[in-house]
């Protein structure tokens, strides 16, 4: 065998075995060593509602990396008994990743945990519950609802007032759980929407561009 054969014999087989001794080019399996919140904390919203954000994790090895198909264990700590997380188990997604959604209960502060086997401290959550709004109340100015977001309670009505001035607008839903309310359009006055099912209705003036808002139905 010639010196050229064999030198380049020797790096095949160089190449070979560094492909098999990482495992075809992929990394082992690491240990986690620390689990810590990346989404979902510290969010204020309703009695015996599911926060808007889920809760997340992420889950990193021993130099930072995160780690994937890690179980994480979710509880809830303090509270009370109405107040859940589902689901209890998630496994961590290729970013080292693992989500919850949390329904506060009808404690005015939650707590949960998210823990990992082998990891010595679990990663904490603690999140804030008010009573929502029995009704809510919009002014309808030109161009502008103020607020252009509302929170009530399911079976609430919430009232618009148009500003005097003689400028039409309307109350036009283009979203939230069928049927939806009817048009409402006033230049003056006022008038009142009842809201019987749980959901975020979007709504506009069909007059005016970029006139928007929102109200949220909770129970």
């Amino acid at each position: 065998m010639t010196r050229r054969r064999l030198a380049r014999w020797a790096a095949l087989m160089g190449t070979l075995c560094l492909s098999a001794c990482n495992n075809n080019g992929t990394q082992p399996a690491r240990p986690p060593t620390d689990v810590v919140p990346s989404g979902g904390d510290g969010q204020s919203w309703y009695f015996n509602n599911p926060l808007p954000t889920p809760l997340s994790v992420t889950v990193h090895d021993a130099g930072g990396l995160p780690v994937s198909g890690a179980v994480v264990m979710w509880t809830v700590t303090s509270g009370d008994s109405s107040g859940a997380v589902n689901p209890l188990q998630r496994t961590t997604d290729g970013n080292g990743i693992a989500s919850t959604t949390d329904s506060v209960g009808s404690a005015t502060i939650q707590r949960v945990s998210a823990s990992v086997s082998g990891v010595p401290s679990p990663a904490t959550f603690t999140e804030f519950a008010t009573r929502p709004d029995t009704s809510g109340a919009v002014t309808v100015g030109n161009n502008f609802f103020n607020p252009d977001s509302n929170a009530v309670q399911v079976g609430s009505m919430v009232k618009w007032t148009w500003n005097p001035g003689g400028v039409a607008h309307t109350i036009t839903f283009v979203s939230g759980p069928s049927p939806l309310p009817a048009e409402v359009q006033h230049s003056t006055g006022s008038d009142s929407v009842m809201f019987a099912q749980v959901g975020t209705y979007g709504y506009h003036c069909r007059f005016h561009s970029g006139m928007n808002g929102t109200v949220v139905v909770v129970h």
